[in-house]
């Protein structure tokens, strides 16, 4: 199997450029990032370009940090912020070859949240449709990220049918999702057409994905047998220097 390195959490303590070639270095088969946004395009390509490994993807950025923001695109009201933002991630991506731009929701809720929710993303898709970027929702668990307006994969299945584009799809993040839905192996057989990008790390501590309740073991070879051809995020967070943290990789390398 393939991994992406998420930089937002791996190395995050080098500049990202020195993150890449550590992902290289590593064994890592392509990388993926937050919010890239202070670093150069033109650094990153360098760099991607000295490692040979893609960019996946990145996150339009969150609003307010000071305020808590976790994402624009569900706030009513905001719209001219959400699509601005829509926007900047979108040419960072065209300009750093990234295939995905995980579009971020926000705090909110009810049916005004949803109808802008759905509104923005029909935006996103029709702005990234001619640069053949992926638009990614991410449902994120309500311990992590309390009021956050996306939840379930079943929520983001019922937009993603409801809006009804090719360049909408789901991230899959085994951590968020065991969390709040369980049922994994199943849920990843029903929802695989939707499914844009798959990340794991080890619940409840979102450390290493080698521990915990949730067994890796298990759902990977699962995830190879249904067919998925794609890198897998390593978005955990690790509790030493990340390269001492990397013998799940090395155990699944084998």
């Amino acid at each position: 199997m393939k991994f992406s390195a998420n930089l937002g959490f791996l190395w995050a303590d080098r500049p990202l450029p020195e993150a890449i070639h550590a992902a290289k270095a590593a064994g890592f088969a392509a990388v993926e990032c937050h919010w890239p946004y202070d670093t150069p395009a033109q650094e990153i390509n360098a760099a991607l370009s000295e490692t040979g490994l893609p960019m996946l993807g990145l996150n339009t950025r969150r609003g307010n940090l000071g305020a808590g923001e976790n994402g624009l695109t569900a706030l009513p009201g905001r719209d001219a912020e959400a699509r601005a933002a829509i926007d900047e991630a979108l040419e960072y991506a065209s300009q750093t070859g990234t295939g995905a731009v995980h579009v971020m929701a926000g705090f909110s809720g009810g049916p005004r949240a949803h109808a802008t929710f759905v509104h923005n993303l029909r935006y996103a898709c029709d702005q990234a449709e001619p640069h053949d970027i992926t638009i990614l929702i991410e449902p994120l668990n309500h311990y992590d990220a309390p009021g956050y307006f996306l939840s379930t994969s079943e929520q983001a299945a019922a937009i993603i049918h409801e809006i009804g584009r090719d360049t909408l799809k789901l991230m899959f993040d085994c951590y968020h999702l065991q969390i709040m839905e369980g049922d994994l192996s199943r849920r990843l057989a029903r929802l695989l057409p939707l499914i844009g990008h798959i990340q794991i790390a080890s619940v409840p501590d979102r450390g290493t994905p080698d521990h915990g309740e949730l067994d890796y073991g298990h759902i990977l070879p699962e995830i190879d047998k249904l067919g998925w051809t794609g890198a897998i995020g390593a978005e955990y967070k690790p509790n030493a220097p990340t390269d001492d943290t990397l013998g799940w990789l090395r155990n699944h390398s084998d």
